[in-house]
């Protein structure tokens, strides 16, 4: 929740650069639509002449051949003929070449009608299949960009999700502790060992005090024998009974400090622990609930996810 508070922006503008990419694509594919309509009508019209030119070609080579076949049948009625006619040979001799001639022609120019004509139907095809591919792009990009839009608007304000972090930190650490595992659960960030639940929101705490003139470092996880050894240290009446108050200086029964989960951090600033008149206190009494960490009052240097 923390992460998606100080992302928000980022996400926000993400967002928009989508939203606005999915509104020209919208309109890249309506145009493409529009083409591929007008290249259908054009498709569709091109085909209707190439079927009545192949119908017609068609026609006329059947016509030729069965003229062909008739000049034949003449020539072999003239060859039979008693007495022979030289003059009727020639004259059905010179009627097979021209009707030969004449179908081959035809069939030449049936062939071209014919590649014509399926190359009128592919042309159609080709513009049906753009126009589904547009008009379905069209459908979709439109749902996504609606989609943005409909994210963008319900994105809740940085500060609203903060809060709603705030709400859930107790029951992080709930969950969280349990299963700890120093191993694998706290993470470096700049020399501080932190929880990796927190690590993004710290990190983006210290660079932007850094960006405000504000450096701040400090200690953030620490063993349960660090901390039974911090109770003795602090004189503690009792390591593991004895109220945090009634130390020398207010420190927590081993393990209930959120220090031992790494969601605790004693800020220092400049190598030295941080007080109420500070820069560094100051910059987090004012910024620090963006990110996360709330201070408990009695420790001007304690801040954690729950102020405890």
């Amino acid at each position: 929740m923390m992460y998606r508070s100080l992302t928000r922006e980022a996400t926000a503008a993400a967002m928009r650069t989508t939203y606005a990419g999915q509104k020209a694509a919208i309109s890249t594919w309506t145009a493409e639509a529009a083409a591929a309509t007008k290249a259908g009508t054009t498709a569709q019209s091109t085909l209707t002449a190439a079927v009545t030119a192949e119908t017609n070609a068609r026609l006329r080579h059947a016509a030729a051949r069965k003229a062909l076949v008739a000049a034949r049948t003449n020539l072999s009625t003239a060859g039979k003929l008693k007495p022979r006619s030289a003059t009727a040979v020639t004259k059905a001799t010179n009627a097979v070449t021209a009707a030969t001639k004449t179908v081959t022609t035809r069939k030449l120019q049936y062939q071209r009608y014919a590649a014509a004509l399926t190359l009128a139907r592919a042309e159609v095809r080709t513009a049906a299949a753009r126009l589904t591919k547009a008009t379905a792009a069209v459908s979709f990009t439109t749902a996504a960009a609606a989609k943005t839009r409909e994210a963008y608007v319900a994105l809740p304000a940085a500060a609203a999700l903060a809060t709603q972090a705030g709400t859930l930190s107790r029951d992080v650490v709930a969950q969280i502790r349990p299963a700890f595992k120093a191993a694998t659960d706290t993470t470096l960030v700049y020399s501080v060992t932190v929880n990796k639940t927190v690590a993004f929101a710290f990190k983006r705490m210290v660079d932007d005090a850094r960006a405000d003139g504000v450096q701040i470092s400090g200690g953030g996880f620490r063993t349960t024998q660090r901390q039974i050894e911090l109770r003795t240290i602090n004189g503690c009446p009792d390591v593991w009974t004895a109220p945090a108050s009634s130390c020398r200086v207010p420190t927590a029964i081993p393990g209930r400090s959120l220090h031992e989960i790494g969601l605790a951090v004693d800020i220092s600033s400049a190598g030295k622990t941080i007080s109420s008149k500070t820069p560094a206190f100051k910059w987090l009494t004012v910024h620090a609930k963006e990110y996360g960490f709330v201070n408990l009052p009695a420790e001007a240097w304690h801040w954690s996810i729950t102020g405890g």
